[in-house]
């Protein structure tokens, strides 16, 4: 088995432009201990930012430390204790400047409908201070891309009417929506928007262009669709857009089976065309840029990462950059700059 971190390390670059402000409005936090090397936690997390002036992080659900007993549908608030535990340890200042975990994403079962009041509430009184959001995923595809699918993820889960009861409850309590979807879900996406517009969407991941299975060998084809289907997602002006997470193996590039790991360079070579096309649809106030870490670690560095956004948009403006790396973060979950 491959050790990541020494593969990671065949392809070494100075971070560009280190003074610039990032908030990470996509990482994941876990201890997965029946896995070898699949440990990520502040020391991990702090490690990766090393270079990069990172000044806060945006955690999102990963179904990480959900409490042993009680309810079923209350487990998950284990989660939110876990990471806001984190939180606590990097405001202590002990770690340096950079603040972990000041934005919260969890989850909830949505389809619970009206039921899942309690559940929200107890994901809020388990942060008052940082919980954000909800992330019920919505992606969903074939056997032959994704062999053993969660049972909660289905095909067409944000068309069921106890999916979009739950859902109409985010708004009573100030939650956005992290929609993790698929590029086939991005109607739906866009047919949820429209029917919540005063409830914040947040796209992750670029709508989640999948380049494997049965989308194998069409990228040409997959990304034809995907403009026409993100510009109607684009439409609506409560959907925010994430700028990322297209260094995940179901996106078909197979960084993680090569003998070296990218370069900044041929990250922008191969994804510059899908970033530029979203952030034009969405526009710079709307998009934010993340790491999706761990997951997009098993093609790239961070530093390689962040030196690839910086690449892309050094022929945007000053304010549109600062927007993209920094500002749009802070006003979608409601962060105080540090």
């Amino acid at each position: 088995m491959v050790n990541v971190s020494e593969w990671l390390a065949q392809t070494q670059e100075e971070a560009l432009e280190p003074e610039l402000p990032i908030i990470d409005t996509h990482h994941h936090l876990w201890d997965r201990i029946a896995r070898r090397e699949n440990r990520y936690m502040l020391d991990e997390l702090l490690a990766d930012v090393a270079d990069h002036n990172v000044r806060q992080s945006v955690f999102v659900e990963c179904s990480s430390m959900y409490r042993a007993d009680g309810p079923e549908e209350l487990r998950p608030v284990g989660e939110t204790e876990f990471v806001r535990g984190i939180g606590a340890q990097s405001a202590s200042g002990l770690y340096g400047d950079f603040r972990a975990v000041t934005g919260i994403v969890g989850t909830a079962d949505l389809t619970l409908g009206d039921a899942v009041s309690p559940v929200l509430e107890a994901q809020i009184a388990a942060a008052p201070d940082s919980f954000r959001g909800i992330r019920h995923r919505l992606a969903w595809a074939d056997a032959d891309v994704v062999p053993n699918p969660a049972p909660d993820q289905r095909a067409g889960l944000a068309m069921e009417p106890a999916f979009r009861e739950g859902f109409a409850r985010l708004a009573k309590y100030d939650l956005s929506f992290d929609a993790w979807a698929y590029h086939p879900q991005l109607p739906e996406v866009a047919d949820l928007a429209a029917a919540f517009p005063e409830t914040t969407i947040i796209l992750n991941h670029l709508g989640g262009p999948i380049g494997i299975g049965s989308f194998e060998g069409r990228r040409d084809e997959v990304f034809a669709q995907w403009r026409i289907d993100l510009a109607a997602v684009a439409e609506h002006p409560n959907v925010m857009l994430k700028v990322g997470g297209l260094q995940m193996p179901v996106n078909g590039y197979g960084w993680h089976e090569r003998e070296r790991p990218p370069t900044s360079d041929e990250l922008l070579e191969a994804n510059r065309d899908w970033y530029l096309y979203a952030i034009e649809q969405f526009g710079p106030e709307r998009c934010t840029l993340e790491s999706n870490f761990p997951v997009d670690r098993q093609s790239c560095s961070y530093t390689v990462l962040w030196n690839q956004f910086k690449k892309l948009t050094k022929d945007f403006t000053a304010s549109e950059r600062a927007a993209m790396f920094h500002d749009t973060a802070l006003r979608i979950y409601r962060l105080e700059a540090v």
